[in-house]
């Protein structure tokens, strides 16, 4: 759109029948660089949830996305992890149940990729903490029914 002065002057290609017939829309957008000393070796990424019929609508999330290894997943579990207050954040210094595991984001993300143990608890309590307790239980209810259909497999 050309002259736009009050809203987005963003146009979805495509034609209509795209804003429409789409069950999902999502913006996603660079926000930064990912470096390590002078290299960059990914992108910030920011993701906007613009039309969702089958959930809640307008929300939003940013991540990082590692160049060569996809979204770094440590790095979600450690800033939700601070978010929660599950994890203390203290100067560049993270610590977990009083025990420092980093200075540095790297170096605390490094921390949970060598300790997957863990990992897994800190990711548990930040699902219980964001996700609502009827996803919990189908989602234990899942985990449950896969964990005995491999049993049987075999």
């Amino acid at each position: 759109k050309i002259g736009v002065m009050f809203g987005s002057p963003e146009t979805t290609t495509g034609g209509n029948a795209l804003k429409f017939y789409a069950s999902v829309r999502l913006d996603i957008r660079r926000i930064g660089a990912v470096k390590e000393g002078e290299e960059v070796v990914g992108n910030e990424t920011r993701v906007k949830v613009v039309k969702n019929k089958v959930a809640p609508p307008f929300r939003q999330c940013e991540f990082q996305i590692l160049y060569g290894a996809g979204i770094n997943r440590m790095g979600e579990v450690l800033d939700l992890g601070v978010q929660q207050g599950l994890i203390e954040k203290s100067g560049a210094w993270y610590a977990y149940q009083g025990d420092r595991i980093g200075q540095g984001r790297k170096n605390a993300c490094d921390f949970l990729a060598a300790n997957p143990e863990i990992c897994v608890v800190v990711e548990g309590e930040v699902r219980r903490g964001l996700l609502p307790a009827h996803c919990q239980s189908d989602e234990s209810a899942a985990e449950s029914t896969e964990a005995s259909a491999g049993d049987d497999a075999y």
